[in-house]
């Protein structure tokens, strides 16, 4: 009998790390999945992982990386809102008039990486 292997999903340093390149990050050195990697944020020096802002954690952070999208298409915001809905809805029963409102940090990042296709299953 043959069992199937279950994709491995993005950790969260691939998610921050992803979504700190779509921000305008580089990520100079070191290899993607270890906290060895080197950022340079927009406009900045180069510092340390560390440094990349916590997407997952925080909702500031979040809220910097959507204002990328206002400033691309409004197809990017309605597919974003529509990614942001669906992934709320998967994970929780929230009416439908308050799921933006208790969107966590986390499942904005998600939404985030699936809007610019870059989410990995």
């Amino acid at each position: 009998m043959k069992t199937k292997t279950k994709t491995k999903t993005m950790n969260p340093e691939q998610q921050r790390i992803a979504i700190a390149k779509a921000c305008g990050w580089t990520i100079d050195a070191g290899d993607e999945e270890h906290s060895a990697s080197v950022g340079t944020p927009p406009n900045a020096q180069a510092g340390v992982l560390g440094q990349v802002p916590d997407y997952l954690n925080d909702l500031n952070a979040m809220h910097e990386a959507e204002e990328k999208l206002s400033l691309g298409a409004v197809e990017d915001f309605s597919l974003y809102c529509s990614w942001l809905q669906t992934v709320v809805e998967e994970k929780e029963a929230i009416p439908l008039a308050c799921w933006i409102t208790k969107a966590t940090a986390a499942q904005r990042a998600e939404a985030f990486l699936k809007t610019y296709n870059l989410w990995k299953d």
